[in-house]
């Protein structure tokens, strides 16, 4: 028994026209198959669709074109030849739209090709067309179409938009590999019977689903394309020649839309704004099929903090004051939040806080403040394995201290929810119990199953924004999981993967691109922070960018903001222009657009106050409702042989076609070896190696990157009329973050340490070389490399005393600190030393003198002195 997706036969659309009507031709890749839709022109006002149905080959429709242009013929249409006039080619229909006229018809007319799912194709819409259906003769003009129509087109489809003819992106890849057909029909079949499986996509992510509402129920679903708005990008991270490809696709919810400070909060249905869910796929590129090679995906999230609160733009100030708007003593909002979370993704519910929590005027913490109220007051009533687990990180706070690294305090956090939610594993063969017996899978969670796992619950992030802080922290999450997805496929030896290599690099750029993406659809533009600020590694010229960024958005927020929320409302049809009615513009808000039920109509009343959550989705708990529910959702066809509409091998490998190697996706997709191995490194082409240790920082280490103007990078980003925490209260706020693995044995801390930076060391030697006399170097070079040799040399020398209380460690950290650095630098410069000043001849000797006395903590004034010299060099 085998399930396959139904790949729809319209992936090419030609549209004919004639005075009365328009015919729409589409057809398969391969032109085999033809079907045609005809759409009256003699109404003014409505949709006339007439779907026969009716399958064609190729002379059949030809016969039909032939008997519509002879019965089109009039005198005049036979000296123009005018009877049937082929106006447009596109690859498929986006949907249908009226404003105050009649209808136009939305086409796309170019496509290109971003992402490989298996053997399913994703597309990004390039270009599309509208054009007005009626015909001149029954046209009633109407003196604001323009504005709409300019309106709507000013929401770009060619941005951001995506879709499959054969696979659900509305849908996570567990989801869409989930077994479709029931129970009692699959026990009477036998092993080789074929099933053609059509997922019922959720409207949620369909961001035309209004433009296919007039259209859904009278035409084959063939015709229909569901768009999905986000991001989708893929590399290929290759590994000695395999091809392990790493997508990440990011859907962004149609429901509660718009601009930053527009949209804020939720609304009375439970919809957040800014929500998007991050979906993260590894695969196993060397076999097609997903059924038979190894598939892994994990998915998290990101969303405004749900509660009703809102900013006043009214008032010109980069951060206008937060209000909460309504009191919702029961937490209506966050509890039909939550319920829509538990059926998509099961439980637990993890929610990652990045918002301030200590404030001298209060300003984004009276948001964290009502947030733990709302989570403790829901969590009474569900059971401590299902409870929603909070977790409060100020990273505000801890971006701007010179001694904490931000990406070290994340990757905590994120490795401890990857486990709590575990990730979805899909594999050819049967799973042992022995394989997540391993010692590197201790605490992973999720539903074990006899092919892999599936992902029970989810991460959901949030900052104020939900752009720039909380963009790092997916990243760090999504590094996390990255490295149990390889080490599952049996890329590597050891989750934990190590900064400052090509695959990092890779995932960073595909988190920075996603951030770029979805900053610029919510909040104008760029991200302001990035990943390499909070890494404190940024260059100084970054800081001119931020600011730029920043005035970017300010701008975006001030001045456009609201004709792009206006235009997003038109697209989505959340306003629906009609005569009589007044037109958007003339509103003097939206609110009761985007809140229908703010009147407490009683048939859409909470029945209780206490039951937040639907029956149905308590019962499937820790799986998610929504998978538990698929087989009765999705239809399923039951094919004798393996008909075209299944054949996913010749649709994807197009064998009737000429294919030149170079124009293949596979072939031109971001490649680990070919765009991002350094061209000067001479080590492995592995993507897993360290590169470029002289010039970047490991994230895993306390060392800091000072710059120019002695600030942190991301220090821009307290509030206004806000200061920093209290340094000495705790970073982290949550039970569900068991801390006492902070406080491990120092012992075991430093001999892991030592092993690391051993590691490090010996990747340097193998690109650089042991030789290091035969770099030609001038006599300052030279020198400053011995001089911090022997500062190296006094550091790494083993202490003699133990203590208990953790000041060994600190100072072994500190030890590592410096001949880190040291290394680096030696990795480059030579050891001959050049004559010297008296001043620089004295620093030598003192440093020198800290190590002839033993292994002992260097005081605040060395470090200061090494550090200016550090920075001097640099």
């Amino acid at each position: 028994m085998t399930e396959c997706p139904i790949i729809s036969s319209i992936q090419k659309v030609i549209l004919y026209e004639t005075k009365a009507r328009y015919y729409i031709v589409g057809s398969n890749s391969t032109e085999t198959r033809f079907r045609v839709l005809k759409i009256d022109r003699t109404e003014s006002k409505e949709l006339v669709i007439h779907d026969e149905k009716v399958e064609y080959n190729k002379q059949e429709v030809r016969n039909l074109l032939t008997m519509i242009k002879s019965g089109n013929l009039t005198k005049e249409s036979k000296k123009t030849d005018s009877s049937l006039i082929k106006t447009v080619s596109a690859f498929g229909i986006a949907g249908f739209v009226r404003f105050l006229e009649g209808y136009y018809i939305i086409l796309i007319t170019k496509r290109r090709k971003v992402a490989l799912i298996g053997p399913h194709v994703i597309y990004k819409i390039e270009d599309t067309t509208m054009m007005y259906i009626p015909n001149d003769t029954v046209r009633q003009a109407h003196h604001e179409e323009s504005k709409y129509v300019k309106m709507f087109q000013s929401v770009d489809m060619s941005d951001n938009f995506y879709f499959s003819y054969s696979y659900d992106l509305t849908h996570r890849l567990q989801y869409n590999m989930t077994s479709s057909i029931p129970t009692d029909v699959s026990a009477q079949t036998h092993a080789g019977t074929l099933y053609g499986v059509r997922t019922k996509p959720v409207e949620k992510y369909v961001w035309n689903s209004y433009l296919l509402q007039k259209c859904q129920d009278a035409v084959h679903p063939d015709w229909l394309l569901f768009l999905i708005h986000g991001f989708v990008d893929q590399k290929n991270i290759n590994v000695y020649g395999k091809s392990i490809y790493l997508t990440l696709i990011a859907r962004r919810s149609n429901k509660f839309a718009g601009t930053r400070f527009l949209k804020r909060g939720a609304n009375c249905d439970g919809h957040v704004a800014n929500e998007v869910e991050t979906e993260q796929i590894v695969i196993d590129s060397s076999v097609t099929f997903l059924e038979k090679t190894k598939v892994t995906s994990f998915v998290q999230m990101r969303g405004s903090i749900p509660i009703y609160w809102s900013q006043d733009v009214t008032k010109m100030v980069p951060k206008p004051p937060i209000m909460l708007d309504q009191s919702d003593p029961y937490a209506g909002a966050a509890g039909l939040h939550f319920n829509q979370m538990l059926t998509r993704y099961g439980s637990p519910i993890i929610l990652l806080n990045l918002v301030k929590r200590r404030e001298r005027r209060r300003h984004e913490s009276i948001l964290t403040d009502e947030f733990k109220s709302t989570v403790t007051y829901l969590n009474q009533f569900l059971p401590p394995e299902h409870r929603v687990r909070y977790i409060g990180f100020d990273m505000a706070h801890n971006s701007k201290s010179k001694t904490k690294n931000v990406l070290v305090r994340l990757s905590k956090i994120a490795k401890k929810c990857v486990k709590q939610t575990g990730f979805f594993v899909h594999m050819p063969r049967t799973v042992s119990k022995e394989f997540w017996e391993a010692p590197e899978y201790k605490g992973i969670q999720g539903q074990k199953t006899e092919r892999g796992c599936r992902q029970t619950g989810v991460v959901r992030t949030n900052c104020v924004d939900c752009l720039d802080r909380t963009n790092t922290a997916q990243f760090a999450i999504g590094r996390c999981a990255l490295g149990y997805q390889l080490f599952t496929l049996g890329v590597v030896s050891s989750p934990d993967l190590a900064f400052d290599t090509d695959c990092l690099k890779m995932l960073e750029h595909l988190y920075e691109a996603h951030g770029d993406t979805i900053a610029l659809q919510y909040g104008g533009s760029q991200l302001v922070h990035r990943i390499e600020g909070y890494r404190k590694i940024a260059p100084w010229t970054s800081h001119s960018k931020d600011i730029m960024h920043t005035l970017s958005r300010y701008y975006s927020n001030t001045f456009s903001d609201l004709e792009k929320q206006t235009a997003t409302n038109i697209f989505l049809g959340v306003f629906s222009p009609g005569e009589g009615k007044a037109n958007l513009w003339e509103l003097p808000t939206d609110f009761y657009l985007h809140n229908r039920d703010v009147r407490a109509v009683l048939e859409y009343l909470r029945y209780s106050c206490s039951q937040w959550w639907d029956v149905p989705v308590y019962r499937a708990l820790p799986l998610p409702y929504e998978e538990e529910k698929k087989k009765a959702e999705c239809t399923v066809v039951p094919m004798t042989t393996r008909e075209e509409c299944l054949d996913c091998y010749d649709d994807y490998y197009r064998s009737n076609e000429f294919t030149s190697l170079h124009e293949l996706f596979s072939f031109t997709m971001s490649h680990s070896v070919r765009d991002y191995k350094p061209k000067a490194s001479k080590g492995t082409d592995s993507p897993f190696t360290l590169r470029v240790l002289a010039e970047t920082k490991d994230a895993n280490s306390q060392e800091t990157n000072p710059n120019i103007s002695g600030k942190a990078s991301t220090s821009s980003q307290t509030s206004t009329g806000s200061s920093e925490s209290d340094s000495k209260s705790s970073d982290v706020d949550g039970t569900s973050v068991d801390e006492s693995t902070d406080n491990q044995d120092s012992q075991t801390k430093f001999k892991r340490m030592v092993q690391t930076s051993k590691k490090q060391f010996a990747v340097v030697s193998e690109d650089y070389g042991p030789d290091l006399h035969k770099y030609s170097l001038n006599h300052k070079d030279n020198w400053m490399y011995e001089r911090y040799a022997c500062i190296s040399d006094a550091c790494q020398r083993p202490s003699s005393k133990e203590d208990k209380g953790g000041v060994t460690q600190g100072r072994i950290i500190e030890n590592l600190m410096f001949s880190k650095s040291v290394f680096k630098l030696g990795s480059i410069y030579g050891v001959e030393p050049p004559p010297v000043n008296r001043q620089d001849q004295d620093v030598y000797n003192h440093f020198v003198s800290v190590g002839s006395h033993g292994p002992k903590e260097p005081s605040k004034k060395d470090l200061q002195v090494y550090t200016k010299y550090l920075h001097k060099f640099h």
